[in-house]
């Protein structure tokens, strides 16, 4: 096909782009020489002109409180070991030949994809593989699975997953949905925020925005603290970490296991003010059926936390993934309902 233009047409094109390049110059536009100054970049004003990560959505500010969650301790209980054997605790995972375990992919330092391995890894990812490991007596024997914070309960529940190990809060709902493990974490609710914004307290978070995670008992807690601000909601926690970049949240709320992964990944954030809860996280599990004996399954999950609590495994995986980023008192006391004849509940592991 032939594209030339016709004269008349040439004529007013190169009238245009003289036009134009009028324009550019009147506007002070130049080419880039080797002594211009580099470029500046400024972070991008909330104006919306950015888009929010897939799935987010803000809440306005209520203006008044919501009710504060209730205090949040390690649970009512879990069930004590027995002297049964994995193969005997947990009869169709053994039998299957893994572990099928619900992780986060994108939760720095807890579970998230190691970009020079391409590998899972973090403090929850060991914790996964050494449940898997104790079942089968050696490495290897597991399926990770990602869910969201809002699909824990239901992968649990349709059977997709046999654990879920994944930031989940002990608290008396969702003992009602799930069985849980002792604990294998306490973590406390504060703050993070890009240093130059000066956020230390819930106060200066007044008429600014808040991130946090659909379905998190932080949001709850958002709610009840943070009445004057509003609140971005998203998907997953490493969504916060744009929204900060991006000038579309002030702040992120969130527990400091959270808050230490955000902040190994930008310099310019810190986590910052006092505590406003505590949490404990523990393993869930979905309730028993006439199929299949889930409490066996917690069982065994208990086993693992009795034995890395008590051989320092547990330090080692905090020193390695989140001791730079927090203190700690220590793995969790062990919380069960009934204590098995002649066994003792330590208040904490040996630290190594």
């Amino acid at each position: 096909m032939d594209h030339r233009f016709p004269p008349a047409a040439a004529r007013r094109l190169a009238a245009a782009v003289c036009a134009l390049a009028l324009a550019a110059s009147a506007c002070g536009c130049h080419r880039a020489t080797g002594t211009d100054p580099l470029p500046q970049w400024t972070a991008p004003a909330a104006t919306g002109s950015v888009p929010l990560p897939p799935g987010a959505h803000f809440e306005p500010a209520s203006g008044h409180p919501s009710p504060m969650p209730e205090a949040l301790g390690p649970g009512s209980g879990s069930a004590a070991l027995d002297g049964r054997s994995p193969a005997e605790r947990v009869p169709h995972i053994f039998a299957r030949g893994r572990l099928i375990v619900g992780v986060d992919q994108s939760q720095h330092l807890l579970s998230f994809r190691d970009p020079s391995t391409g590998q899972l890894a973090g403090f929850e990812i060991d914790v996964a593989e050494a449940i898997a490991e104790d079942i089968f007596g050696e490495p290897g024997h597991i399926e990770f699975r990602f869910v969201d914070s809002t699909d824990r309960v239901a992968a649990l529940k349709e059977g997709r997953v046999d654990i879920v190990v994944r930031t989940m809060t002990v608290t008396p709902q969702r003992e009602q949905e799930v069985l849980f493990s002792t604990p294998y974490f306490m973590a406390r609710t504060r703050l993070l925020s890009v240093e130059k914004n000066h956020i230390t307290t819930i106060d200066d978070l007044t008429g600014k925005t808040v991130c946090v995670a659909e379905g998190s008992t932080s949001l709850q807690l958002a709610r009840a603290v943070a009445y004057n601000s509003r609140i971005l909601k998203v998907k997953n926690w490493a969504d916060c970490l744009v929204a900060l970049q991006q000038a579309q949240a002030d702040a992120v709320m969130t527990d400091d296991t959270v808050l230490s992964g955000i902040a190994a990944q930008d310099p310019y954030t810190k986590i910052t003010g006092p505590t406003l809860a505590d949490g404990y996280y523990a393993v869930a599990v979905a309730p028993p059926t006439r199929l299949v004996d889930t409490v066996g399954v917690i069982m065994q999950v208990n086993s693992t936390i009795e034995r890395i609590r008590s051989d320092g495994t547990w330090w080692q995986m905090f020193n390695r993934w989140l001791a730079p980023y927090q203190q700690t008192v220590g793995p969790p006391p062990l919380n069960y309902r009934h204590p098995a004849p002649g066994k003792t509940q330590p208040t904490g592991g040996d630290r190594r």
